[in-house]
């Protein structure tokens, strides 16, 4: 048995050896100050008493232990304990990751007991992460809360959608949120952005408004922070793929015990949504573009004083602009809004107030809607694929 205790006392060491075969020796050593004191009792029928005292700058603190009757026990100067107490010279982060894998793992079982499930009655993802200590169990009983309702059952059916609603309960109502009031803001923004020209430029704000409405479910569902059920990639896959499969979802979201995410993972959490929103915006300008194009044309067939007036879109110069404005802009403020504001902020005051929380998230992100609307306009005339009214009659004439 082991003893550890602190006083401010000078240093000194006794030792008492009871060996019939060697003298007892008694001796006193004066050291350094300190403030450690430990004092180790062996269960074997020897006696054997040691006393240290070591000065240490941390506060005073008191640590009871018992081991076997092991006499391997060093100072330490030493280095560890090598008797049945265990090596205690520290484990590393795997030790402490295999630690929070078994809280994680007995944490759900609790939850499942008290649920009265099994775990064959969960879906096979989840099941698994249980399993593995991947997720703790405040995941499980959020899970259980969105199957009471029927909708959100069957979106958890789908991966993408049960990984971001077990992360935030909210994420259903940002999406609502944010493809609801943008196309009021957006269409807002553009009026003070055109003014007097808005309406002789109706086709460019169809076309942005467009663009916007499509892009907005993805800007909320990629960057979203989400609660990892993948399975491991195949041992096959490249050494990149494995790199950013091991990234966050958003690169400032909280991670769950037992996980932990390096800067460099982060940094690729952008890169990798970037990559996604390049593509979504592209695609989605290909499509607004076109559906304006065509009501240009249609409006010079009906009204032939507007052929002079109204010029078709740049589909392929509109479409890659748009890529990168989403690439850029919307990715790293969606990421900041999702990861730091939301999750790091609202969140940790707000989690038992649901409706003051949901009012909140619901004035940043029309705010954060409109700011994208503004500076979506300005980097469309600032790169040339946009002009305003008053230029392009400056030009004409």
């Amino acid at each position: 048995m082991s003893i550890s205790t602190s006083f401010f006392n000078p240093s000194f060491s006794i030792s008492n050896n009871n060996n019939p075969t060697t003298p007892t020796t008694t001796g006193l050593s004066l050291h350094r100050p300190s403030t450690f004191l430990h004092l180790r009792l062996p269960t074997n029928p020897t006696t054997n008493l040691s006393l240290h005292h070591h000065h240490r700058h941390c506060s005073p603190f008191l640590a009871l232990s018992t081991s076997g009757g092991d006499n391997n026990y060093k100072n330490d100067d030493g280095g560890s304990n090598n008797g049945g107490g265990g090596d205690n010279s520290g484990g590393g982060n795997g030790g402490e990751g295999d630690n929070a894998g078994d809280r994680n793992r007995e944490e759900a079982m609790m939850v499942l007991a008290e649920a009265q499930r099994s775990l064959e009655s969960l879906p096979k993802d989840l099941a698994a992460a249980i399993r593995d200590g991947k997720i703790p169990g405040a995941v499980l009983t959020r899970f259980f809360e969105l199957e009471k309702s029927g909708l959100m059952r069957w979106l958890m059916q789908f991966g993408g959608f049960k990984e971001r609603l077990l992360a935030d309960d909210l994420f259903l109502a940002k999406v609502g949120m944010e493809c609801g009031v943008g196309i009021f803001t957006k269409t807002a923004a553009e009026y003070d952005r055109r003014r007097e020209n808005f309406f002789k430029e109706l086709e460019i704000v169809f076309a942005d408004v467009v663009m916007a409405i499509i892009a907005d479910f993805m800007l909320v569902y990629l960057p979203a922070p989400t609660v990892s059920l993948r399975s491991p990639l195949l041992l096959s896959a490249g050494p990149i793929s494995k790199f950013f499969f091991n990234c966050p979802d958003n690169a400032f979201q909280v991670a769950l015990s037992g996980t932990s995410y390096s800067l460099l993972q982060r940094i690729g959490a952008i890169v990798r949504n970037g990559a996604k929103l390049f593509a979504v915006g592209t695609t989605s300008s290909l499509v607004g573009t076109a559906a304006t194009n065509a009501l240009i044309n249609a409006r010079k067939a009906v009204d032939k004083s507007a052929a002079g007036e109204v010029e078709n879109v740049p589909i392929l110069a509109t479409s890659a602009a748009y890529g990168v404005y989403m690439a850029i802009s919307s990715n790293l403020r969606y990421q900041i809004l999702a990861g730091v504001i939301e999750q790091r902020i609202l969140e940790p005051f707000l989690h038992q107030h649901k409706l003051l929380l949901s009012a909140f998230c619901f004035a940043v992100r029309t705010g954060n809607t409109y700011l994208g609307s503004l500076l979506w306009v300005d980097y469309a005339r600032f790169i040339g694929i946009q002009k305003a009214h008053e230029e392009e009659k400056i030009l004409s004439e």
